[in-house]
C-alpha cells in the first residue's frame, strides 16, 4: 500500500495554496483590466471619501483628483499582475519538484498580496480613507479573506520539509 510521505503531502499543500492564490490574483487582475471601470469606481469613492461620516478632522485626507485616483488604479492592478505572475511562476516550480526555488517565489508573491490587501486595502483604504466609514464602498471584509488566505498559504510554504 502506498502512503504519503510528509515531505510530499507538505509539498502538495504548497503546490495547491499557491496555485489558488495565483488563480486568484490573475482573476482579480483579469476582471479589473476588462471591466476597468466598476473597481475604478470602488478607488474613486474609497479615495475621495465622499461616503464617509464627512468628519472635517479627516476629509483633508480624501484625493479628489480623477488624475490620482486614476494612477492609484493602475498601479493596484499592475502590482496584482506581477503578483499573480510571480504565483504562477512558483506553482509552476512546485510542479517541477524545484521546491528551494518554489518556496522563494512563492514566498515573493504572497508577500506581494499581502501588502496590497494588508497595507494597501485595510490600512490605507480602511483606516487612512476612512473606508470603514461607508456603507457602500467597504471592502474590509474582501481584503481580510484575501490577507488570511495568502497568509495561511504563506506558513504552510514557509513549513520546513520533512526528510527521511
Amino acid at each position: 500500500m502506498a502512503t504519503t510521505s510528509p515531505r510530499s503531502a507538505l509539498h502538495l499543500a504548497g503546490t495547491l495554496l499557491t496555485a489558488t492564490v495565483a488563480l486568484y490574483m490573475a482573476l482579480v487582475a483579469f476582471g479589473n483590466i476588462t471591466d476597468f471601470g466598476t473597481n475604478q469606481a470602488f478607488v474613486q469613492h474609497v479615495l475621495a471619501m465622499d461616503t464617509t461620516f464627512k468628519d472635517d478632522d479627516l476629509m483633508w485626507r480624501a484625493i479628489t483628483s480623477k488624475g490620482l485616483q486614476d494612477t492609484a488604479y493602475v498601479a493596484i492592478i499592475v502590482w496584482e499582475v506581477i503578483a499573480a505572475l510571480v504565483l504562477i511562476y512558483g506553482t509552476w516550480l512546485w510542479t517541477r519538484r524545484d521546491d528551494l526555488r518554489a518556496r522563494r517565489f512563492s514566498t515573493y508573491g504572497l508577500l506581494m498580496v499581502m501588502l496590497l490587501f494588508g497595507a494597501g486595502f485595510i490600512a490605507i483604504g480602511g483606516e487612512w480613507f476612512s473606508m470603514w466609514q461607508s456603507e457602500d464602498w467597504n471592502g474590509l471584509d474582501a481584503a481580510l479573506r484575501v490577507f488570511l488566505l495568502s497568509g495561511v498559504a504563506l506558513v504552510v510554504v514557509q513549513l520546513p520539509s520533512v526528510e527521511r
